[in-house]
């Protein structure tokens, strides 16, 4: 998740110059009349997978202070690491470059556990204590065991621009404001630095997550999650609470909010809230993301959860996703299906953010395409643009290069490795590929084992530079 994400329309991405002749171009001279692909049978794809049963619980304690500027938390893990370790690393992303800039802070007070030897801050490129927050075990934890840590902490919102963190007149926000474990099963810690881009660079392993927000009882509560009523309210106070089975991380916004819910025709529970003197009103932004949803399961199957929540936030600058919720900053159609379809590509099927950004942005900006079909120009053009689409975050010199590669060519490369394997084709194959990679962390490797039967597809994707030869 970015630390802010650009109004981007696909259209517009895909437009942006390119130099020399495109793939596209060399496709269509070469094949007049695209090979036949072989489909791949229902029966061919595993049933989606389910969440590992080991995963982490987790469970966030919040309170947000009368002034709504300050959240103090209490954050409980029971961790079972499917690898032996001494140690427990968590991301602290409000301390990176774009958030610490705006006034944003994550500092966590204690660290407490039966098996928690020590603690201390990296920095990993971050602002502030450090990016990292290091839990040291007191000998190796093995693989299948489990161990409880605690972490108390302060985070601190920052005036309200377009960031996961912050705070407006009457309104506050906080997403990724807690430590994250950084965990990726079958590998390890996650320590990759922080970059002074607006893209993410978090890795985290999905966890069975419950979410307790205390806040003046004025105010609603809408974040990850499926969340209950709120309790009566208690000394001028209320108290929120949600459950995600699945949560990698979660979203919170707090604020008067008039909300409005509805289910959709496979059972999603969408709710949304906006803010006195919105845009648009409640109701016809559920509309618009129910809407979203249907267009989108039409090409990648079931919608990943069992709700869905959109605060509408009094900023403008595209969305920011998260399990289960989405903040959004503007009242655009668009920007809002690029993130619903994020709950499929990062939500269900997880990457390393900071290794492989192309397998959940390029993935969302090409559903785009589902609503707003993509010209063959356009997306030509944007294969034309200089530079691999699989770059790591720290190998993009400026963020409209990451932009361009990443959201535009990398979408343009999509759309046209499903019209040269053939439409039909590629949409069984990517079906195949989410249902298999459910819940995971995947990597371009898994992509290219779901295409291997659609060598067309294969081309486009390794000439633009998201698989390797």
């Amino acid at each position: 998740m970015t630390a802010r994400r650009p109004l981007l329309a696909l259209g517009a991405v895909l437009l942006l110059p390119g130099c020399g002749a495109s793939f596209v171009d060399t496709l269509a001279a070469e094949r007049s009349v695209p090979p036949p692909a072989t489909t791949p049978a229902e029966e061919d794809c595993a049933q989606r997978a389910e969440p590992d049963p080991d995963r982490p619980v987790v469970e966030l304690d919040l309170r947000l202070d009368d002034g709504l500027r300050t959240v103090t938390g209490t954050e409980t893990v029971v961790f079972t690491p499917d690898l032996p370790t001494d140690e427990l690393v968590f991301r602290l992303v409000p301390n990176g470059p774009g958030p610490a800039a705006a006034g944003n802070r994550l500092v966590v007070d204690a660290a407490r556990g039966d098996d928690v030897a020590g603690s201390g801050y990296e920095e990993a490129g971050a602002d502030g204590p450090g990016g990292l927050f290091v839990v040291r075990l007191d000998g190796e934890l093995p693989a299948g065991e489990a161990t409880e840590v605690a972490l108390d902490f302060t985070l601190t919102l920052g005036e309200g621009d377009f960031e996961r963190v912050g705070a407006a007149d009457g309104v506050s926000w906080w997403a990724s404001g807690a430590p994250l474990l950084a965990w990726q099963p079958g590998v390890g810690w996650a320590r990759d630095p922080f970059v002074g881009l607006p893209g993410e660079t978090a890795t985290s392993p999905v966890a069975e997550t419950t979410v307790r927000v205390s806040v003046p009882e004025a105010l609603t509560v809408l974040m990850t999650g499926d969340q209950a009523a709120p309790a009566a309210p208690q000394d001028g106070r209320r108290t929120w609470t949600s459950v995600e089975p699945v949560a990698r991380d979660v979203s919170v916004a707090v604020g008067e909010f008039d909300t409005a819910s509805a289910t959709g025709g496979g059972g999603v529970e969408v709710t949304t809230g906006v803010l006195p003197g919105a845009d648009v009103p409640a109701r016809e932004l559920t509309a618009w993301t129910l809407a979203a949803i249907d267009q989108l399961e039409t090409r990648f199957g079931p919608f990943p959860y069992a709700t869905l929540t959109v605060p509408l936030l009094p900023i403008e600058g595209g969305g920011i996703e998260y399990p289960s919720s989405i903040l959004l900053a503007g009242a655009d159609r668009r920007v809002l299906l690029h993130e619903v379809a994020h709950m499929w590509f990062y939500g269900m099927v997880g990457d390393s953010q900071f290794r492989d950004p192309w397998l959940d942005e390029a993935f969302a900006t090409y559903a785009e395409s589902v609503t707003f079909p993509v010209s063959e120009e356009a997306a030509a053009g944007a294969l034309g643009t200089p530079g691999e689409v699989g770059a790591a975050m720290d190998q993009f010199d400026s963020a409209a290069e990451y932009l361009r590669r990443v959201y535009g060519k990398g979408g343009a490369a999509l759309v046209t490795a499903r019209e040269a394997a053939g439409a039909e084709a590629f949409d069984a194959a990517l079906r195949c590929y989410v249902d298999a990679n459910a819940w995971t962390i995947a990597t371009p490797d898994d992509v290219a084992r779901a295409l291997e039967d659609l060598p067309a597809a294969l081309d486009v994707l390794t000439e633009a530079g998201a698989l390797d030869e």
